[in-house]
């Protein structure tokens, strides 16, 4: 597998640049791809695979936005038939818990004479420190339109490492890893033990999906990433992710991350601090 290096479609996503790191880490040539690199890689411009995928036996997978949006079946299903007959092998995709797309998406894989594994995941520690939820930790007051559903967020270094260990170790190929952190935890919860580890106050209110929308489009949020974060706060934030998944210590032997040493770590490195931002 080192002969040859491992495709990353998500080069700048959460888990994508995480996943190369750690490959190239451990001495692995990697080939990470986006709209920015060369070769390009293009979801929306199909034209572009090919050349990214040439010369690849084994891939991990991200989809921009999301699988659960509208078009990622008719897109994921023309892909995996490029990859394949392109020579790829194994294919590793990023999924989402809950998500009838992200399922269909799944079965695709599956179903396609690849080797695969899929890393079915929850809402992501990181979304509070590396996305749209960063803005409002540091104003003081996050706004969502979340109640009291309760979710077992999960931690992104947890998913890379997830992901590399489907990726170099063939004994893997074929399963599911389902992964969740070790708790469930609503939204307000997060932000309580944020506030606490940082010492000042941060407050957490609910809205409706509707002024929550309504507010994003007014800051110029793509309709894209609007009709998602409407999707995941409505039909699949519903509760029925609402419970805890082994994926983690299957995959790697070790419980997976709580949400206390994220906290812990992202206060040591400063970018919930104020004056971090201001600097």
């Amino acid at each position: 597998m080192k002969k040859s290096p491992i495709l990353i479609i998500g080069k700048n996503a959460k888990t994508g640049s995480r996943v190369n790191q750690r490959l190239q880490a451990l001495g692995y040539q990697t080939r990470a791809v986006s709209r920015s690199t060369d070769p390009v890689f293009d979801w929306d411009n199909n034209k572009t695979w090919p050349l990214a995928i040439e010369g690849t036996r084994t891939a991990y997978v991200t989809y921009q936005t999301d699988l659960a949006v509208p078009n990622a079946e008719s897109t994921m299903r023309e892909f995996v038939q490029v990859a394949a007959n392109h020579g790829l092998e194994h294919m590793v995709l990023l999924s989402g818990r809950g998500e009838e797309g992200a399922q269909r998406a799944e079965e695709i894989l599956k179903n396609s004479g690849i080797s695969w594994n899929i890393v079915r995941a929850s809402w992501f520690f990181q979304n509070f420190s590396e996305s749209f939820m960063l803005e409002g930790i540091l104003a003081g007051e996050l706004i969502l339109p979340a109640g009291d559903i309760v979710e077992p967020f999960i931690d992104v270094d947890d998913i890379a490492d997830v992901a590399v260990a489907a990726l170099t170790e063939s004994g893997r190929k074929n399963r599911l890893y389902e992964v969740t952190g070790p708790r469930l935890m609503t939204f307000a919860q997060c932000i309580d033990e944020i506030s606490q580890a940082l010492g000042r106050p941060i407050k957490y209110s609910s809205i409706t999906v509707d002024h929550y929308i309504d507010a994003l489009g007014s800051k110029g949020v793509p309709d894209d990433v609007q009709w998602l974060l409407r999707e995941l706060f409505t039909v699949v934030f519903d509760g029925r992710n609402s419970n805890l998944m082994t994926g983690v210590e299957e995959a790697l032997g070790r419980p997976a991350t709580d949400f206390k040493d994220y906290v812990a770590q992202v206060v040591e490195s400063g970018v919930w601090s104020v004056d971090y931002h201001t600097v």
